[in-house]
């Protein structure tokens, strides 16, 4: 009975030290991942990294998902020059698990000059390091190291062609040369930035940047030329011109129920916007926030445009009588109650039903759809800046991405859209700005405000 009893009491003592030797060793390896994790830290530069200006910027974000952030370099280099540019050491927070943070973006400024760099090439570091035990328990390390071009020159502008006078609602444009042909230059008018483009006369470095004032400009608080380099390098000169008001003009719109009738069921069917209220409440809505939202839409086309002049001459007007003009200030009333007031950025052209819609100059179509109180629209770019619209078409013929020669049919009149009655509401946009078309139809004013300066500007 007492072997019996010692051997079973050895066996269990054998199974027991079993047992805590495979724990021991777990542990161990547990211990071992946890402390000694080996993922290194992730280092991602938030931008294209390719230049570096006058006002060094570095952007960056680091990652490490786990041990944590333990600390962060960023090192510039050139020709045996080393500056350190940032440097951080982050607090232990704990002993396991997450110790420092997970996750650092940073932005990185200096001045290179007195740095005592130089422009050329310049190498520039970023060293993380995590709380891993791994190492001696220095951790993990990495390091990414990038060469870059420090150019700390800002670009040269000098103005060839400044525009004498433009009116409110009216097109300029600017004529100049930036010694640095790759900067990002153009015209800023009351805070809007316009951007230029290559002449294309075989002169590299001189630019044309048409510009506009909006319908209700009061005066020109600052307008100059600017060039920003591809290091983030930035000049500017200010020029002045003479502002001329043009003069307002008011219409009646008057609103009735037959006309409600038939134009609130096209907008509910052809716009996802959730409209309450009676036919009245919901035109007001239309006719405010609507329009805005579509008048948005046209800006987003219009900041994308060709770099080439397409278009030659002047622009061509569709025959038939202009019922209304650009930039009136246009009052609504229904029953003889003012309800709502708006301005018209167009000019209204009404000929004979269906009449044929010709494209008024050379372009390719960016908009070819139905967009809200302008119903069935097409838009065409003409190249650096310069837009056409044609709305309320009963029939569209072109696509977006065609290229259209000046005089082809594009589409049809009609009455889609905010329109009462069969006609074409036509519109020219500087920049996505809607201007007075009369000046782009004008023969004598493209020839002296465009064509004389551009000719001119190569002597």
């Amino acid at each position: 009975m007492v072997r019996r009893r010692n051997r079973r009491t050895l066996s269990l003592a054998k199974v027991f030290l079993i047992f805590l030797f495979f724990i021991l060793i777990g542990g161990g390896f547990a211990a071992y991942f946890l402390f000694f994790e080996q993922q290194a830290p992730k280092i991602t530069l938030n931008s294209n990294l390719q230049y570096l200006g006058k006002k060094g910027e570095i952007s960056f974000t680091v990652t490490d998902e786990d041990s944590g952030l333990r600390s962060l370099l960023v090192v510039a280099e050139q020709n045996g020059i080393n500056r350190d540019l940032y440097s951080k050491v982050f607090p232990r927070t704990n002993y396991i698990g997450e110790i420092g943070p997970k996750k650092e973006s940073q932005q990185v400024f200096f001045d290179p000059i007195k740095s005592g760099f130089k422009d050329g090439e310049i190498t520039i570091s970023i060293e993380a390091q995590d709380f891993s035990a791994r190492n001696f328990l220095a951790g993990n390390k990495t390091t990414i190291s990038k060469k870059v071009v420090l150019d700390t020159k800002a670009p040269k502008i000098r103005p060839i062609y400044t525009e004498g006078y433009i009116w409110s609602g009216g097109s300029g444009i600017v004529i100049y040369r930036v010694d640095d042909a790759k900067s990002l230059s153009g015209v800023t008018v009351n805070g809007k930035f316009n951007q230029g483009f290559p002449l294309q006369d075989g002169r590299k470095d001189v630019f044309i940047s048409y510009f506009a004032l909006p319908y209700n400009t009061e005066s020109i608080s600052e307008i100059f030329i600017s060039a920003t380099d591809q290091a983030g390098n930035y000049s500017k000169m200010v020029f002045s011109t003479t502002f001329k008001a043009s003069p307002k003009v008011k219409d009646r719109i008057n609103i009735n129920d037959r006309f409600l009738a038939k134009k609130i069921p096209e907008f509910e069917e052809n716009s996802s916007y959730k409209m309450e209220g009676d036919r009245v409440t919901k035109y007001v809505f239309i006719n405010n926030q609507m329009r805005h939202d579509n008048n948005a839409a046209i800006a987003k086309i219009c900041e994308t445009s060709e770099p080439n002049r397409l278009w030659q001459g002047r622009f061509g007007r569709m025959a038939g009588s202009s019922p209304a003009g650009f930039a009136e200030r246009r009052s609504y009333y229904y029953k003889n109650r003012l309800i709502d007031k708006q301005v018209h950025l167009g000019m209204d052209l009404a000929s004979t039903r269906r009449a044929h819609v010709k494209a008024s100059n050379t372009g390719k179509v960016v908009h070819a759809d139905y967009l809200g109180i302008y119903g069935n629209m097409i838009m065409l770019d003409h190249g650096q800046g310069i837009f056409s619209l044609y709305s309320h078409l009963s029939q569209i013929n072109v696509a977006v991405g065609e290229d259209v020669t000046k005089g082809a049919t594009i589409g049809l009149t009609g009455a889609t859209g905010m329109a009462g009655g069969d006609h074409l509401h036509f519109s020219i946009l500087v920049h996505g700005t809607f201007v007075n078309p009369r000046e782009w139809w004008d023969r004598k004013w493209i020839k002296v405000n465009i064509d004389d300066p551009i000719l001119d500007s190569r002597m």
